[in-house]
């Protein structure tokens, strides 16, 4: 836990960026009837029937301190996505040292992903690139890539999408739009208040 506020907490460095990553599966949903547009006076209204078209993936990630984001839609989640989405991260940063990825403890969110899906030499040379530091177990609240998807379910994903082209079309929109407000989070969590709300939450933390 100290590790990644004390990371937050650095000034700067594009050699060294910082960048935290998550990831949310999406149901992809279409109406059956079509819904009654909003009138004055009146909220758009949609029927309680609707059709489940499969789901989704969207992996983000964001850049506290310069107020970029990057995602991408994938159709499934396995080390496959994770490892494609690593590589073309890696390559938005052609000048960085390397980069310092705050992430959770999934069991596909680790190098060995890399080895699964490339040759060792490109696998080795990818690992190089990350510094990885993992949010504690019960706490993805200290990923401020969490934030971000609360803000892209609000603004984007809070009405039913009937396909994975569509979202990906609207989530990047969402994206190309905060990037270019340079929209940053106000972090409020300390060393203390984080340590306060694990002791008042969780009866067992390890920290």
């Amino acid at each position: 836990m100290e590790g990644v506020l004390h990371t937050y907490s650095l000034p700067y460095n594009p050699e060294h960026p910082v960048l935290c990553f998550d990831e949310r599966p999406c149901f992809l949903i279409a109406d059956v009837l079509q819904p009654m547009p909003m009138s004055k006076g009146q909220s758009r209204r949609e029927d309680y029937e609707y059709e489940k078209h499969g789901s989704c993936c969207v992996m983000l990630a964001f850049e506290p301190h310069t107020g970029r984001r990057w995602l991408k839609v994938y159709a499934q989640r396995t080390g496959t996505e994770y490892t494609d989405f690593m590589r073309f991260l890696a390559k938005q940063f052609p000048r960085a040292a390397h980069l310092t990825l705050i992430q959770d403890n999934l069991n596909t969110h680790q190098p060995g992903s890399f080895y699964k899906h490339l040759d060792p030499d490109t696998a080795f040379a990818l690992s190089q690139r990350f510094h990885w530091l993992y949010t504690p177990n019960h706490a993805s609240w200290l990923n401020m890539a969490e934030l971000e998807f609360s803000a892209l379910a609000r603004h984007c994903l809070n009405r039913r999408i009937p396909s994975q082209s569509l979202l990906e079309k609207e989530a990047l929109a969402w994206a190309k739009a905060r990037n270019k407000a340079r929209i940053t989070v106000s972090w409020q969590f300390s060393v203390q208040t984080a340590r306060a709300k694990f002791i008042r939450h969780y009866k067992s933390v390890r920290i």
